[in-house]
């Protein structure tokens, strides 16, 4: 019988205590004295946000089919639950074994959103494994960091032994093969990570060093350890359709953000749009055959008993079989209760055929992209779609069925005008327009549009990794036009508009686009009690401005300068495959306004041809 590490006193007295007990269904349990590798894998947030994580379930899955691996999961304790164990001074713990994380081989923590770093910190400092990666002995996990935020390490560099630049069913067995092979060596802690450095696509921090200008810009970085290699080259799964994937999701005990199964149907964009980080980074698209995916979806629902599907991709429109797949999953469960989710569609690609066979089974709101409101913004980020395109998209959808639509905007983007920002209101009022355009009795109540605008956090391996960003006063100023055209519409009763939070903007940028001096703002925000900050009832911007001011760090240094076209980026050691040169062309093609044509239509040079398959080889 498994001992939990929270007795019953502590769980009646904290917020949702099923976050912390494990035993849920489709967990693997293997015990700690059969295998030779224990992993710890941490989504640094708490428990129902990292349950929703496909890429977590995957490598979940992936480890556990090793005989000489087991892999358990870890989360972020709520702040309720935080305190109690710094009071009590109990060691963070697994779900599955629920034995301390220090006990582990590897910690392995997926970064998806440059807000939870202070959290990475709180994991590390409630494991009792020293923050800095320097500190730790041969006693402590080592400490891995995959994900998309891992396309910029550097803020982190000193708090992580090792990064993965890639997608995690690559190279993973090899590392582990590795681990294994060490172990029994005798050898060091440094020897371990030399070897690990040797492995494509891993990054080890400490093998290099950072050389900086006068002004502060990066003047060099180089590997100070013959085993690193200059280039770290991001990994990529060719063949989709064979690599691993759970049919058997760990089911959460407590509702998640996304309770559902995902099936993932593409990886990668054709797209381009110039602001998407995701879309150069997961390079080149590449689909999942639809059989495949057919017989996951039967699987999957009956190894989890949930109740809805969900198709995942950044751009399910352009998966080439989305008709057949939908069409097969409303043929196939429509009489058991089950709902078919389509993230990520394309307001000119959507089939009204499919549209209206979905709200058969169960009618919610329809959510579109836009990102801008004006055609020149539009050109300017490459989105390659037209207002009519918008308009009658959602005229079909209106004619669906449908009297709500959400549309999501972006502010502060590249060469945005104030006509740009009152664009998003007006847009907004011609799609309401659209749905008046219908006879009173065909209508279905009445309509709503709600408009979200985020602002625009520039990011690496985009070609917007040049622009420059806003003072927070600034993103709030232009919200508050987009805010008062609204209330000029004729439309008005029909609108909504929200808005992102300009501080955490502000933070964001600077991390998306930091070096490792960063790490020293990341560490005192989080020593003066920075935790949980995507969590708008935790984030206190105070206490972040304090950090800045105590390490030094100038906030205008990294989002309010210009950036030269040869300025050396803290990530530029990263080959993601799309050429630096490729981006910068398209920063100049922003400036003019000019679009580029998506994959499918044709080949813009920008790299991802050397990984030889996917889009870039179809036909």
């Amino acid at each position: 019988m498994r001992k939990l590490a929270l007795n019953d006193e502590i769980l009646l007295n904290i917020e949702k205590p099923a976050r912390y007990i494990g035993g849920e269904v489709n967990s693997v349990m293997k015990g700690k004295g059969k295998v030779d590798i224990r992993f710890a894998m941490c989504f640094p947030d708490v428990y129902e946000i990292g349950m929703s994580h496909l890429g977590i379930q995957i490598l979940y899955d992936m480890f556990n089919r090793r005989e000489d691996v087991w892999c358990e999961r870890v989360y972020s304790p709520w702040t309720d639950l935080d305190q109690i164990m710094r009071t009590k001074k109990i060691p963070l713990f697994a779900l599955e074994s629920q034995d301390p994380v220090r006990e582990f081989d590897f910690l392995g923590i997926t970064i998806q959103f440059e807000m939870c770093y202070t959290n990475i910190l709180q994991i590390l400092d409630l494991s009792q494994i020293p923050l800095y990666a320097s500190q730790r002995t041969e006693n402590d996990p080592i400490v891995i960091g995959g994900g998309p935020c891992t396309y910029n390490p550097e803020p982190l560099a000193a708090f992580f032994d090792i990064f993965y630049i890639g997608e995690g069913e690559t190279v993973y067995d090899q590392l582990l093969d590795v681990y294994k092979e060490w172990k029994s060596s005798g050898k060091t802690r440094t020897e371990f990570l030399e070897s690990a450095a040797q492995i494509d696509g891993l990054y080890v921090p400490r093998f290099y060093d950072v050389a900086y200008h006068a002004d502060g810009t990066l003047k060099a970085f180089t590997p100070n350890n013959k085993k690193a290699p200059h280039t770290v080259k991001k990994q990529v799964v060719m063949d989709v359709t064979d690599s691993p994937y759970p049919m058997k999701p760990v089911v959460p005990f407590i509702k998640a953000t996304q309770d559902r199964v995902v099936l993932e149907i593409q990886r990668g964009c054709i797209r381009g749009c110039r602001f998407c980080q995701a879309g150069m980074i997961y390079r080149p698209t590449r689909e999942r055959d639809v059989e495949k995916l057919k017989e996951y979806a039967r699987t999957m629902l009956k190894t989890t008993g949930h109740e809805e599907i969900s198709l995942s991709s950044l751009s399910s429109s352009d998966y080439s079989s989305l008709k057949e797949l939908v069409t097969f999953l409303i043929d196939e469960f429509k009489d058991k209760g089950i709902n078919i989710s389509l993230p990520s569609l394309r307001i000119d690609a959507f089939s009204l055929d499919v549209m209206s066979r979905v709200q058969d089974i169960r009618k919610s709101s329809l959510t579109f992209a836009p990102e801008a409101g004006s055609q020149r913004m539009r050109n300017v980020i490459n989105k390659g779609l037209t207002e009519d395109d918008i308009l009658e998209g959602a005229g079909q959808a209106f004619e669906g069925g449908w009297n709500k639509v959400k549309l999501y905007f972006m502010l502060g983007l590249p060469t945005e005008t104030e006509d740009d920002m009152r664009e998003i209101a007006r847009l907004s009022d011609r799609v309401a327009r659209k749905y008046y355009e219908i006879p009173k009795e065909q209508r279905n109540g009445k309509c709503q549009i709600t408009a979200s605008s985020s602002f625009f956090v520039p990011k690496p391996f985009t070609p917007f990794q040049w622009a420059t960003m806003y003072p927070a006063d600034e993103y709030t100023r232009r919200a508050s036009i987009v805010k008062d055209e609204f209330q000029q519409q004729l439309n008005r009763k029909s609108l909504r508009y929200n808005w992102h939070d300009a501080q955490t903007t502000v933070l964001e940028g600077v991390m998306a686009r930091g070096d490792r001096r960063v790490g020293r703002v990341i560490e005192e925000a989080y020593r003066l009690g920075c935790l949980f900050d995507s969590w708008t009832e935790c984030f206190d911007n105070d206490l972040w401005m304090k950090a800045f001011e105590t390490t030094g760090v100038d906030i205008g240094f990294y989002n309010q300068r210009q950036r030269e076209p040869d300025e050396i980026f803290p990530w530029d050691f990263i080959d993601i495959g799309v050429s630096r040169n490729f981006l910068y062309r398209e920063w100049e093609k922003a400036m003019k306004g000019e679009v580029t044509p998506n994959c499918r239509e044709q080949c813009s040079g920008c790299g991802a041809v050397s990984f030889g398959g996917g889009v870039c080889y179809e036909g």
